[in-house]
């Protein structure tokens, strides 16, 4: 069985509604790392002339390859991601090889086939 890693960087107000969409298109499960910080095209300066960088989450998705896409498609929506410049981005990479899936495996092989 063949992986994709789909990774969503999204302002962490956005991550149930991010989560929630990722698995009514198939996903299993995620991993969110909360707390992270970026920078986009422009800085963004508050009070005082700091530099402001506002919250993010990043939720990690592994999934099955025929299902990515549709996942990838529904985590862009539900994040707006394509609204404005600092909303976040989604990309999705291959996995070589990943282990400690042989669980997780029989369970997808039980599910509706996609179709």
């Amino acid at each position: 069985m063949r992986f994709k890693l789909i990774m969503v960087f999204v302002d962490e107000d956005k991550t149930e509604q991010v989560l929630d969409a990722s698995r009514n298109a198939g996903a299993t499960g995620a991993t969110i790392i909360n707390k992270a910080r970026g920078q986009g095209l422009e800085k963004v300066f508050g009070i005082f002339g700091l530099e402001i960088l506002n919250p993010r989450a990043v939720v990690l998705i592994l999934a099955e390859e025929r299902r990515a896409d549709c996942i990838l498609e529904a985590v862009t929506e539900a994040g707006n991601l394509d609204e404005s410049l600092g909303t976040g981005i989604a990309i999705q990479l291959d996995v070589d090889k990943a282990l400690g899936l042989s669980e997780h495996i029989k369970e997808l092989q039980k599910l509706k086939p996609l179709g």
